[in-house]
């Protein structure tokens, strides 16, 4: 097993006043080199947006783009006619292809909202647009591992779907827990995320925020030093 943390000071930085944003790669005016992108997942940004505030309508192609938000909600918007509220234990996928033009704002006027958004190269260019959201109820699947998103043909219709061989899995974990992970796919490597808490892999302890890069793995334990929430990527390296 290959392994590479990434601490969460490490991250590029920018504030917006309206939005703090943290960057586990390079995004707009921040660049690192040495963080492009892991595998296909290109971008994970870690947004704080302010009440009464949000990304006006832009636009978006070729990639797949999923949202899950972490406190309060988002408004959605978009060209093809789809609106609503996504709040936590709600997961958004939009297939942007052949291109689309959304608005995510803060749903509400005065309290923060706080939203992962992460972008995944597709496997296949210029396919329709396409919208989606799911509930999953996280909160009460302790101890164990959602699966929230995974490729169009190895999908149950329990989770929502994407254009790549991707498996994003989120997780809340009781303190002294321990998970093993079996790679879907021999080939990808895991994006581990940790949203909060305290965790060991590999004889590496990740605070919150913390990230760790894998590949070239058997399955792997994941040990719960303090009650854990986790956002792990199965994605393909190439």
């Amino acid at each position: 097993m290959t392994t590479q943390l990434y601490q969460a000071n490490s991250r590029g930085k920018a504030n917006f006043g309206w939005l703090k944003a943290n960057f586990s790669f390079s995004f707009g005016n921040y660049y690192n080199p040495k963080s492009i992108q892991f595998g296909m997942l290109r971008v994970l940004n870690d947004d704080t947006i302010d009440g009464g505030t949000g990304f006006g309508t832009h636009p978006h192609d070729n990639m797949e783009i999923i949202t899950i938000p972490l406190e309060g909600g988002l408004k959605h918007r978009d060209s093809m006619g789809n609106e609503g509220i996504i709040r936590f234990g709600e997961v958004q996928v939009m297939s942007a292809g052949t291109g689309i033009q959304h608005s995510e704002m803060n749903a509400s006027q005065t309290d923060e909202a706080k939203t992962l958004q992460l972008w995944v190269f597709p496997d296949k260019k210029d396919v329709t647009p396409r919208y989606d959201q799911k509930s999953f109820d996280i909160e009460n699947q302790i101890n164990t591992f959602v699966n929230i998103v995974s490729p169009n043909d190895k999908n149950d219709g329990n989770a929502l779907w994407v254009y790549q061989q991707t498996f994003f899995n989120l997780g809340i974990f009781e303190k002294d827990t321990t998970i093993t992970y079996k790679v879907n796919i021999p080939q990808n490597g895991v994006y581990l995320f940790l949203i909060e808490g305290e965790i060991e892999v590999d004889n590496q302890i990740l605070k919150e925020r913390d990230a760790l890069g894998i590949i070239n793995f058997d399955p792997f334990e994941i040990k719960m030093n303090s009650k854990s929430k986790i956002l792990l990527v199965e994605v393909p390296m190439k």
